[in-house]
Formats: structure tokens, sequence, C-alpha cells
């Protein structure tokens, strides 16, 4: 069973949130380190964003970068963060992945992403 820490260090990661009645929706994601936690960049509207609203208990896997799952799922905790911290978000999200990372952090913000994005910090259950 890998641990949090495991899955955090895997370069495509699969978040699954969940309906209010429980059916799990998951969602390949990029995720950068911070300290103990990750941190995500995603609209705003994304119906995950919603779904953490109305319970902030989600799951991680190590995924590949279609999605298809390729271990077991963790437990973790999904907190919206205020707008403020998008640009320390962006920053790690290009650390974390390098030129192609910092590509996507350009485009997103000319697309408008420090306005209409905000971030997700997820951290172990």
């Amino acid at each position: 069973m890998p641990t949090f820490a495991d899955v955090a260090k895997a370069k495509y990661i699969s978040l699954t949130t969940f309906t209010k009645d429980g059916r799990p929706k998951p969602t390949p994601i990029w995720a950068a380190p911070s300290g103990d936690k990750l941190l995500v960049i995603t609209e705003g509207s994304a119906w995950k964003v919603k779904r953490i609203r109305n319970t902030p208990r989600v799951t991680i896997a190590i995924c590949d970068a279609r999605g298809n799952v390729k271990g077991d799922a963790v437990e973790a905790t999904a907190v919206i963060l205020d707008k403020s911290r998008n640009g320390e978000v962006y920053d790690a999200i290009g650390r974390r992945y390098g030129i192609i990372g910092k590509t996507f952090n350009v485009f997103s913000k000319l697309r408008g992403g420090m306005k209409k994005n905000v971030g997700l910090e997820i951290s172990a259950a």
C-alpha cells in the first residue's frame, strides 16, 4: 500500500473527488510538493472544486498521463486556497514540471488563470 509521500513523488496523480451521494470522480492532475502537502492549480469553476466544497475528502493515486491508475489510492484531504496564493501554486508547478510546467503557466496566465483559477492544497488524511 503506497503512502501519501509515495504518491506525491509521481509525475501524474489521479485525484478522486466525491459527489454528494458518494460516487467517485477521478481526474488526472499535475501536483507539486510543498512541504508535506501537494499543490494543484485548476479552474475555479471545475466540478472537482465544487465537489471539494461539499466534502474535502479525496483520494490520490499514481497514474499515467491519460489517468490510468497504476496503484492503490491513498486517503487525503483537499482545501481550496484563496486566489491570492495562485502565484505560489503556479511557481510550484513550474519548479516541479520544468520547461513544460513553465510553458503551461505562461499560457494559463495569458488566458486569465490568475483570476479564473484556484489552488488546491492536498494533505494526508
